[in-house]
């Protein structure tokens, strides 16, 4: 079979090829409008720059934990400045993101994280009760990050040694993402709610 003349010499290369994935989205705002605000949140206001610094921080930490390309990065979040950080961060180290229902019950949980096996899991004490029953009804034994709204003021208690601050912290803000190669790659996992 023989090549057509639009698949002959033309590799792909940086000139006329560009791997589609939303992280894109985040580099650019933060390259033109860095000074924007990205995130509101309560009292606290970000913008593009210490979004995209703060994503890239993330995926750093996750590498330096050994997180690559494949694995699932569960998160039982509500929509805080964690979760939108957790939507980058994670596929830049090449990790999935599995962000679970906070609306469901122990054991549909609990089989995603198995069934995805998730490696880590940020929770918002918020959502511990729920979330410290899925961990004992799972095989998965992620590592797990609490993460603490501060605009969340009811009952909760803290689940896993690491702090989601003191996570972040350990990442390198100038780390270059490794991941997706192109849109052939994972970057999320979801679960539909019983439809």
């Amino acid at each position: 079979m023989s090549l057509s003349p639009y698949d002959r010499d033309l590799d792909r290369s940086a000139a006329n090829f560009q791997p589609l994935t939303p992280l894109a989205f985040l580099e650019r705002a933060a390259e033109v409008f860095p000074d924007r605000l990205a995130i509101a949140h309560g009292g606290l206001r970000r913008s593009y720059r210490e979004f995209h610094t703060r994503s890239k921080r993330l995926a750093s930490a996750l590498a330096k934990r050994g997180f690559a390309r494949g694995d699932t990065v569960a998160v039982m979040l509500a929509n805080t400045p964690a979760m939108l950080e957790c939507h980058y961060g994670a596929p830049m180290c090449g990790a999935v993101l599995n962000a679970l229902n906070t609306r469901l019950d122990a054991a549909a949980i609990a089989f995603m994280l198995d069934h995805g096996e998730a490696k880590a899991l940020i929770v918002d004490r918020e959502f511990s009760g729920v979330m410290a029953q899925a961990l004992r009804l799972a095989k998965a034994r992620p590592l797990v990050i609490h993460y603490d709204d501060p605009e969340y003021d009811g009952p909760g208690e803290r689940l896993g040694g690491l702090d989601y601050e003191a996570l972040v912290a350990e990442g390198d803000e100038g780390y270059q993402r490794t991941a997706p190669r192109d849109e052939w790659d994972a970057i999320s996992l979801n679960y539909t709610s019983g439809t």
